[in-house]
């Protein structure tokens, strides 16, 4: 396992992107829907991706997923992963760091769950995910 000592960079919060940051702040994952198309999204963003309508609205995650695919990054002072996780309740995958974790033992298909990161400064945490 390997202890996570590496500093994440604060995200830019926008006023598109302020209720995201601060239900992350509580330890809620939001995940966009669109009411046009029934899909969801992620980045959260207003206008919806599939269809362009702009009748999108949060709705919470229960963040649980599986990992749809991953890099180690072994060439650097901390060791670290980054991973598309496609998540639980919602056929979409989103770009995550994978933490508290064995880097070795990662694979295609693992169960993880959502914890949040703390980030540099004031920033809001980020969402991560760790094996189950």
């Amino acid at each position: 396992m390997v202890d996570q000592k590496r500093t994440i960079a604060a995200p830019h919060v926008d006023p598109e992107t302020d209720a995201y940051w601060q239900a992350a702040r509580e330890g809620v994952l939001l995940i966009r829907y669109c009411n046009g198309c029934q899909s969801a999204h992620h980045y959260p963003r207003t206008i919806c991706p599939h269809c362009g309508s702009d009748d999108t609205e949060y709705r919470p995650s229960k963040g649980t997923g599986v990992i749809y695919s991953y890099s180690v990054m072994r060439r650097v002072p901390v060791p670290y992963a980054i991973a598309y996780v496609t998540l639980d309740e919602a056929d979409i995958s989103m770009m995550t760091n994978l933490v508290d974790c064995d880097l070795d033992g990662l694979e295609i298909g693992q169960p993880v769950k959502l914890v949040f990161s703390e980030t540099e400064g004031d920033g809001p945490p980020v969402p991560t995910f760790t094996p189950l």
